[in-house]
């Protein structure tokens, strides 16, 4: 069985690991390496974006 191909490109996910302060252990350890926890917040912070950029192309 084939993995699935992640949605999130991997410079976004490096800007949100730098921003939620685990990029340290993704470069030592890779992404195995995160807690469920950090992917979590990672994943909520990606929408939060993607929400905030359709917000502001809509008000426009």
């Amino acid at each position: 069985m084939s993995r699935r191909r992640g949605i999130m490109s991997d410079q976004l996910k490096e800007e949100l690991a730098q921003e939620l302060g685990f990029y340290d252990v993704v470069q030592k350890d890779g992404w195995g390496g995160i807690t469920a926890r950090d992917a979590g917040n990672m994943v909520k912070r990606a929408v939060e974006r993607a929400s905030e950029q359709l917000v502001s192309r809509n008000g426009q």
